[in-house]
């Protein structure tokens, strides 16, 4: 791979600047070689200067830091990234023994495409799929929550979520399903049907039982990172015909305050840049973050999951490689943060105690409101009893 990525600081290879150094052919790339040679002030640089920017440093660091990132995520275990802050101990701390991250986005995004490129980076699995797409089935789309363990490793320390892509027009419904994915936790084969799903279902004959793929043997994780992964040609195109439905869907999506972990925002997964020209591509990742009101550097990549034969893009783009690897490694800082100290006896005991006192105090407003409604019933009643005396002859 190295041999592959050192033609990246070649100015003479066109062909791997074109595959996939694809900014380098943005109408400014000159000024952001410029801004490469000094220490300019970051706070003054444009936004499309700032991405440019960025996307120089992933190319910069790929060579040597793709090996090393791997390195740290295969000996990765649960809470190694966790930071001694509040003066508790490690020990004290409620790590689980799996830390989750779940990518959700709307149908099309490309989830299933980015973890079998997970597989092929992470996992050395070559060009064995995984995950199935929607590459050759046009209709076929995740049905049940599906957990990957990536690093294909009995020792990982994280696993991979995907689900089922929701629908641009009803985000209510992916919100509600969300919210009870982060509240309750997700575990293998869980059912995501919709309301629509009956008619699907039942014209399936090779649909397998749902209560068999959904057994409760499964362990039930708790989302400790979230990836929002979008579609950016597919929202691009869209706000060029003027439909704003898909962009700002995704914006009540990421900026669903329930996937928010430790104070920060999920992360965002921009997919299929490959189908916009470089100023498009450039363009609406400015857009999207834009929209989004997050920075085009901090938290958001570029990712190219697949080529044009198909096939994950490892060696063929070493950058989106580089750019998915560090998302990973991002997500597991952000989920070892993440974490609350143990539930101690005193903590039990005032839980107890605040339960027992909202549980009295429910009694006495429930006492109160069956007395308030006698009293009335009482009041009208004698208001009755004296307007009929008074009318006695």
């Amino acid at each position: 791979m190295k041999s592959r990525v050192s033609c990246v600081d070649e100015d003479d290879c066109d062909s791997c600047r074109l595959a996939y150094c694809w900014w380098r052919t943005a109408a400014e790339f000159d000024k952001c070689v410029k801004v490469k040679l000094g220490f300019p002030n970051v706070s003054i640089l444009t936004p499309r200067l700032r991405q440019l920017r960025e996307l120089e440093r992933l190319a910069l660091v790929a060579p040597d830091g793709l090996n090393e990132l791997q390195h740290k995520l295969l000996e990765y275990r649960s809470g190694d990234f966790w930071v001694p802050t509040g003066g508790i101990r490690k020990e004290d701390m409620d790590i689980p023994p799996v830390n989750t991250i779940l990518l959700v986005g709307f149908s099309g995004s490309g989830k299933s495409s980015l973890i079998n490129l997970m597989y092929s980076i992470l996992g050395g699995s070559g060009l064995i799929p995984f995950a199935q797409t929607s590459s050759g089935r046009s209709n076929y789309t995740t049905m049940y929550m599906e957990e990957h363990n990536v690093l294909r490793s009995t020792r990982s320390g994280f696993c991979i979520y995907d689900s089922r892509g929701f629908d641009y027009h009803s985000t209510r419904e992916a919100l509600e399903e969300m919210s009870s994915w982060m509240s309750e936790g997700i575990h293998h084969n869980q059912p995501c049907f919709r309301y629509n799903d009956r008619a699907m279902t039942a014209d399936n004959a090779a649909m397998e039982n749902v209560t068999l793929r959904s057994s409760s043997n499964f362990l039930q994780r708790e989302v400790n990172c979230v990836m929002v992964v979008a579609n950016i040609a597919q929202i691009y195109k869209a706000l060029k015909a003027g439909d704003l439905k898909p962009l700002e869907a995704t914006r009540q999506l990421f900026s669903f305050p329930a996937l928010r972990k430790s104070k920060e925002n999920p992360l965002l997964i921009l997919t299929h840049g490959d189908l916009l020209s470089t100023e498009e591509r450039i363009d609406g990742r400015m857009k999207i973050c834009e929209h989004l009101e997050i920075s085009e550097t901090n938290g958001v990549y570029d990712i190219l999951c697949l080529n044009e034969y198909g096939f994950p893009v490892e060696e063929s783009d070493p950058v989106s490689a580089y750019a998915l690897t560090e998302a990973v490694y991002r997500a597991l800082l952000i989920s070892d943060r993440s974490h609350f100290p143990k539930m101690k006896f005193k903590d039990w005991a005032m839980l107890i105690l605040l339960w027992l006192t909202r549980f009295i105090g429910f009694c006495f407003a429930f006492l109160a409101d069956v007395c308030s409604n006698l009293g009335k019933k009482q009041k009208l009643r004698n208001e009755f009893d004296s307007r009929h005396y008074k009318l006695k002859p």
